[in-house]
């Protein structure tokens, strides 16, 4: 019986041992991603430390030998604030149980817009490919904020992201302009250079503005107010999804040029009876009126030395209006979706012969022209070789389709971005802003000036820094001389972005306009973009250009 007795008695504690190690699991500090291993803190001006835990828990935070105290508030909140610290590092930081690692101080800078922003360096190698081979830089971090939107409120958290070094293994994942910039700065002031990267293409700019600061557009908030209800947004993309699927099953089943005993893509095939086109010109993809949406099939012959045999070789198509799908004798060797990213296909080993070759490119268009965008490379590229590929294709119309449905970017929608996206980084103390938007607001731009005043009205609210500088990135030059409207809208554009510099205190517009290309709304050059930027902030803020400390 005594025996009975104990194992109760050691069944009891092991139970209430088990409930306090629980306690102790849920008891403890949970940080946001921004507070991670391989950070960048602001130098110079008092710093947030700050995330979760029980409500009543002690939290310590150690950091360059000295220790900070806090209690977790009834909500579970807690934060210390670091005095003002010079550049230096890497220093480790201890938070209760939790030891972050590889941590340094110098200058954040949050880069934010639409696409142009979000570029990543690999968008642009074929202007700086050997320059990004051969720099690394472990004292420039980048973090990526994850694209999320949020109609409901502002969040306090960030999906899961990281800190990541310039280093050969990251830096095609870096936006481009915030890439040369940092690398500008840093080699000017040996100062580390952290990257807040929130930026998502195609983004208008009430979508980044909180529904506070959107108080006098009302038309935006009750825009938003209509995608409030989760249940409803899931129906719009069920729905949407449900007609995309119909429409690619019925363009599917229409095209010819995939179901006949010889597919239009195979080498063999024959296509003497095919029209021959222009590759540039607007006489095909259309019906001498409208263009026609849906599939277009074209063909060219293409001559290769014995010297290529059995080596991978490039095929450069440019940019293509919208969709395409391309093979070479017969082999599938890539696909892009839509029309901005260039087409850079891998040709496998052993899929060329010496002689006589073909290559095949299905264009799927949404309802406009389709085509290939003029003055980009079309050619076959083999070690330092380059063949280019004639304007002459053989053209022939797969499947006429109506339009195809509209899609719902619910990121481009008032306030969600804001909320998702800026809100949650409130707490980081910043250097400034370098923000470059306004592509999508173009069509609106009579209102842009406004909005953006607003806009880093708002930014500087949610930071709490009144004075924090803003770097405003106008406008690249964009679309042919024939387009005379066109062109004039984003003239226009120009003049707005920089009313809305001259109207704030501490924001300067940053010269772009001369490295626009007319065929690309995204340029390349985003070098001398990034330095022009490193020179106006050296230019206005009182920068110490000194050495770093270890």
């Amino acid at each position: 019986m005594k025996y009975l007795i104990h194992d109760k008695i050691r069944l009891g504690v092991a139970v209430l041992l088990c409930f306090c190690t629980a306690l102790q699991t849920d008891a403890k500090v949970k940080l946001p991603a921004l507070i991670s291993d391989g950070m960048v803190l602001q130098r110079e001006q008092p710093v947030k430390v700050w995330g979760t835990a029980d409500a009543g828990e002690r939290v310590s935070v150690t950091f360059m030998k000295k220790k900070y105290a806090a209690t977790a508030d009834n909500n579970g909140q807690w934060n210390v604030t670091l005095p003002p610290m010079k550049a230096g590092g890497p220093y480790l930081m201890q938070i209760n149980d939790i030891k972050l690692n590889d941590i340094l101080i110098g200058d954040v800078w949050l880069c934010s817009g639409q696409s142009n922003m979000e570029l990543p360096v690999s968008r642009v190698t074929d202007m700086f490919a050997a320059e990004i081979s051969e720099y690394s830089n472990e004292r420039i971090r980048q973090i990526i904020v994850p694209k999320v939107y949020n109609f409901h409120a502002p969040q306090e958290t960030l999906s899961a992201t990281s800190w990541k070094p310039m280093t050969q293994e990251n830096v095609m994942n870096f936006s481009a302009l915030a890439c040369f910039f940092a690398k500008e700065m840093y080699e000017k002031t040996e100062v580390p250079v952290g990257i807040i990267n929130s930026s998502w293409g195609g983004t208008p700019i009430e979508a980044w503005i909180s529904e506070e600061g959107l108080k006098e557009f009302p038309i935006y908030i009750n825009d938003k107010r209509l995608y409030e209800d989760d249940i409803y947004c899931a129906h719009i993309k069920k729905l949407e999804g449900e007609c995309f699927y119909r429409w690619n099953s019925s363009l599917y089943r229409s095209d010819a040029g995939l179901h006949e005993r010889t597919p239009w893509y195979a080498s063999n095939y024959d296509d003497s009876d095919w029209q021959t086109v222009n590759m540039f010109s607007r006489t095909w993809g259309n019906n001498g009126l409208n263009p026609i949406a849906g599939s277009h099939w074209l063909r060219q012959n293409v001559e290769i030395p014995h010297t290529w045999s059995d080596k991978e070789v490039t095929l450069r198509l440019g940019c293509i209006i919208d969709a395409d799908s391309v093979y070479v004798n017969g082999t599938f060797v890539g696909t892009t979706g839509y029309q901005y990213p260039p087409r850079i296909y891998r040709i496998p080993a052993g899929t060329l012969k010496p002689g006589v070759n073909n290559i095949t490119v299905r264009i799927i268009s949404n309802g406009g022209q389709p085509g290939f965008v003029q003055e980009k490379p079309y050619k076959l590229i083999c070690d330092n070789e380059s063949i280019d590929l004639k304007e002459e294709w053989k053209y022939r119309l797969g499947a006429p389709m109506p339009s195809a449905p509209n899609m719902m970017f619910f990121c481009y929608k008032p306030v969600c971005l804001y909320n998702a996206m800026i809100a949650p980084l409130q707490h980081y103390t910043l250097r400034g802003t370098v923000w470059y938007q306004g592509e999508s607001n173009v069509s609106r731009r009579n209102e842009y000036a406004t909005l953006l005043t607003t806009m880093i009205a708002d930014w500087r609210r949610t930071f709490g820094q009144p004075e924090l500088p803003f770097y405003i990135v106008e406008l690249a030059d964009y679309l042919s001389k024939e387009d005379i409207g066109g062109r004039k809208a984003w003239a226009e554009m120009r003049l707005e972005q920089a009313k809305a510099a001259q109207a704030t205190p501490n924001a300067f517009l940053i010269r772009n306009s001369d490295l626009g290309e007319w065929n690309d709304i995204h340029p390349l050059d985003k070098k001398t973009l990034g330095k022009r930027v490193a020179y106006k902030v050296l230019e206005t803020l009182p920068i110490k250009k000194v050495k770093s400390k270890n």
